[in-house]
């Protein structure tokens, strides 16, 4: 990307004045296989590619999942994309949605943002699989469904029950007991709607960011 200045005009009688051209450089770019799974996510690929590239600050991508979601919001439909990178250093997260006309202005608009976590902070890697007909489960076949769950001190999730004693006659107000959970990011994956290259890719990038984080 290229931004240029105008260059300042020589006063008469002398020799032209240096090179004034300012340039930003290009960042480095998105791996080919990257680029490709934006695109076929189909949800403003350029978008999130321009967001990723500003964030990645020219470190190389050593993995990548892109997961594409369609929620339902009372009479409106409306599109997400998650992205998760990882680095030599980093764990870079890209969300984008849509948004209707509101009282900031008369056409809808979509938001990317980009959020970057050193390896050394992401605490959990959580990957649930859900498996139909466990007795018949043969080693190496893919389950129905993946949720990746990742934590890293950001967000916590608080749970909350109401206490109770040892005796079951007892009336009296023992207060809430609960547990406090990190749930920074939680990404679901079906084979049933997004196929099982989606299954796939969600565990080999579960394999991939729990490696790196284990170091």
């Amino acid at each position: 990307m290229r931004e240029r200045t105008s260059p300042r005009r020589p006063t008469a009688g002398t020799d032209p004045s240096p090179e004034t051209d300012r340039t930003v450089d290009t960042p480095q770019d998105l791996p080919p296989v990257l680029l490709t799974d934006l695109e076929r996510a189909g949800y403003y690929p350029q978008l999130v590619a321009d967001s990723l590239r500003t964030v990645m600050a020219g470190e190389g991508v050593q993995a990548h999942l892109v997961h594409p979601e369609t929620t339902f919001d009372a009479n409106e439909v409306r599109r997400h994309v998650t992205v998760l990178v990882t680095t030599p250093t980093r764990l870079v997260v890209a969300h984008a949605d849509d948004h209707g006309p509101d009282e900031g202005g008369t056409e809808p608009y979509a938001v990317c943002s980009t959020e970057s976590v050193a390896l050394h902070r992401v605490q959990s890697v959580v990957v649930s699989q859900v498996v139909a007909r466990p007795a018949d489960h043969r080693a190496g076949t893919l389950p129905s469904e993946v949720s990746l769950t990742l934590g890293w001190g950001a967000l916590h999730r608080v749970d909350l029950e109401p206490a109770t004693c040892a005796d079951p006659d007892c009336e009296a107000d023992h207060g809430y007991t609960g547990s406090l959970t990190g749930d920074d990011l939680t990404v679901r994956i079906a084979g049933a709607a997004e196929g099982a290259d989606a299954v796939a890719a969600a565990l080999e990038f579960a394999r991939a960011l729990s490696a790196v984080t284990a170091r």
